[in-house]
């Protein structure tokens, strides 16, 4: 009798676990999702070069937008002070700052908004017992790095507000790792806890193969974060406006050009015919690795979700490639170029839920 009230105990145990896990996955998708705009969002506000409109930074009080016509005011002389107004935008109306200052301003709201989506329910599921205290350490860590984004984010704008108003390609770019280190963390622990609530009891054949793939996938996420990486470095160059022709760059596959600056290595980074080249080098690389490992992957596993998702990741590089393809000829439309920079960001995603689904720990 007791052994058998102990048996349903531990199941009504286990239940009751797997349905808090289910109320923290939605979270973390939630918040995931809401980085995932927010990557959107700061994309479309660069490429309309609203990133420096607003010259300050108040954490707490700048929720708050210009209200009256004085405030407006205020804010527009504060920014014609500014060498973006003095060097790139002078004679801008007051309406016209109004349209890129509020890119910016959501920018930062949403920035704002995430801290809130995830601190309050993570305190409301803590102090329910919802998350599991091995979890700790995760949460602590999303928040601390959320918070540090924020001020990188200011940092980034800082470089823009001085006398050569371009916001420099080394802090942009960390912006944005660190904000896809943030969205891929959250997946990887949100797949993880999926992974947990519908465990099964893996096919023997099947379990020989998920070693390899898992290291493999692992090895094309750093690739995929690296052509992340790469694009950062063409957005804060402009490289995307040269060489607007594909396959060949100046009517050569390898332009003339590409090593010209001295040292060697800043060529990688400040080079606009090597960045863009190193870019286009990447997708390559992931146009053949990519397939390969998909295709291998679905032949050897016969797990429908895996199988499902080696199919879906081919379909989302191919379009990736064409969203990129396109940005180029068509002189980086703010539209198209959003959309490329969302495709490599839903193709990692896809490639983590592989990688998690192929985690045998």
């Amino acid at each position: 009798m007791n052994i058998r009230h102990w048996k349903m105990g531990n199941m009504l145990e286990n239940s009751l676990q797997k349905s808090q896990d289910k109320q923290v996955v939605i979270w973390l998708f939630l918040v995931a999702a809401v980085i995932f705009l927010m990557i959107l969002l700061g994309g479309t506000t660069r490429l309309t070069h609203s990133g420096l409109s607003m010259v300050d930074w108040k954490p707490i009080m700048g929720i708050i937008p210009p209200i009256t016509e004085l405030d407006w005011q205020e804010s527009f002389t504060l920014y014609q002070s500014f060498p973006e107004y003095q060097k790139v935008n002078l004679g801008m109306t007051l309406e016209g700052y109004q349209s890129i200052f509020y890119f910016e301003y959501f920018h930062r709201l949403l920035g704002r908004l995430i801290g809130l989506i995830f601190l309050v329910p993570f305190l409301i599921f803590w102090f329910r017992g919802a998350i599991r205290k091995s979890m700790l350490p995760q949460m602590i860590t999303m928040f601390i790095l959320g918070g540090l984004q924020g001020v990188l984010g200011w940092y980034m704008v800082k470089s823009g507000l001085v006398n050569d108003p371009q916001v420099s390609q080394y802090r942009l770019t960390a912006h944005l790792i660190a904000a896809i280190a943030i969205y891929s963390y959250i997946l990887w622990v949100a797949f993880g806890l999926v992974k947990g609530i519908n465990k099964k009891i893996v096919v023997a054949d099947d379990s020989l193969f998920y070693p390899v793939y898992y290291q493999r996938s692992k090895y094309l996420i750093v690739l995929i974060i690296l052509m992340i990486a790469s694009g950062g470095f063409v957005a804060g160059t402009k490289a995307g406006f040269a060489f607007n022709t594909f396959p060949l760059m100046a009517g050569q596959f390898v332009p003339e050009g590409m090593y010209s600056l001295q040292p060697f290595f800043i060529n990688w980074f400040e080079n606009i015919t090597t960045i863009q080249f190193n870019h286009r080098l990447i997708a390559y690389l992931l146009l053949i690795l990519v397939p390969i490992f998909a295709l291998s992957l679905h032949h050897k596993v016969k797990a429908k979700g895996i199988q499902r998702a080696s199919v879906l990741i081919v379909l989302m590089l191919l379009l990736q490639v064409s969203l990129g393809i396109a940005t180029l000829l068509m002189h980086v439309p703010v539209s198209i170029a959003v959309s490329h920079q969302g495709g490599a960001v839903l193709l990692l995603s896809l490639m983590i839920y592989l990688s998690r689904a192929l985690d045998e720990g």
